[in-house]
């Protein structure tokens, strides 16, 4: 028998969730007392230097409409629920090309000694050349800064894919190898059966790397080069002079960026437990 609070609320889940904070007090505790030593920090410096608005001011500044309505359109302004939403389509489109293409070429070359010998010097040398001096590149074959902005997106995020793919495998055990001969397995079989099991690890360390880099050229080339998208907004504001604006808008880069590294660890956890 459930027995009700009077809220209505079972006493068996109050007494889950007091169970449960009581096993994680210290993960749930630990980062509001970092997080508000934090902001009195900021709020002291501020105050002190007068260099950047405090946490206070800033909240006291775009509370409306950047707070309360994120995703308000009022002429050409927009709010950063828009502009996030336009940078993380951009980021979707180059980094979905970014992982088919990097997992493929990454099984291929891993596979293939020789090509792995071929190629491994060009895509060390390609993957320190930083996102935004693939700009003028980008811009010089696309001529506009949409379509440029999804390629230093695949540009940046393929190189870490390619190669955590390609380790992974090189180092899957002989004994897989052995036991595929063995057993005749197809070519479709022998790679979603033994090849693609064992290098999950290492392939969703590349695109955890990847997203990150996606995420982070897209907001400096939005900055540079862009009429929407979250760094555009920082921009923009920046000209206009609201330091309040730029500080918000770097929470939620923050924040965004937090979610998708979270998000691509779940899909790691999920498709390592289903196989």
């Amino acid at each position: 028998m459930t027995i009700q609070t009077a809220a209505g609320v079972p006493s068996s889940f109050l007494s889950n969730v007091s169970i449960y904070l009581q096993k994680h007090a210290r993960k749930l505790v630990a980062p509001v007392i970092g997080f508000t030593v934090a902001l009195f920090v900021w709020q002291v410096f501020s105050t002190i230097t007068k260099a950047l608005p405090g946490p206070i001011e800033v909240v006291q500044q775009t509370w409306d409409p950047f707070i309360i309505s994120p995703f308000f359109k009022e002429g050409d302004d927009k709010g950063l629920g828009w502009q996030a939403l336009a940078s993380l389509q951009r980021v979707a489109i180059g980094y979905t090309l970014a992982a088919v293409v990097g997992i493929a070429v990454g099984v291929l070359i891993g596979a293939i000694p020789i090509a792995y010998e071929a190629v491994d010097p060009m895509f060390q040398i390609l993957r320190t050349v930083p996102p935004l001096a693939w700009l003028p590149i980008a811009l010089a074959i696309f001529k506009d800064s949409g379509p440029a902005g999804i390629f230093i997106i695949f540009v940046t995020a393929i190189w870490p894919i390619i190669y955590n793919t390609a380790v992974g495998v090189q180092q899957m055990p002989q004994d897989y190898k052995n036991v595929a001969k063995v057993l005749r397995l197809s070519g479709g079989e022998y790679f979603f059966s033994i090849l693609l099991p064992s290098i999950v690890p290492y392939m969703f360390t590349g695109l955890k790397l990847g997203i990150g880099l996606a995420w982070l050229a897209i907001v400096a080339a939005e900055m540079l080069r862009g009429d929407t998208g979250i760094g555009f907004f920082i921009w923009n504001s920046y000209n206009s002079g609201s330091l309040s604006e730029v500080i918000l808008a770097l929470f939620y880069i923050g924040v965004i960026g937090f979610l998708l590294d979270k998000l691509i660890g779940y899909f790691a956890s999920f498709v390592s437990t289903d196989k």
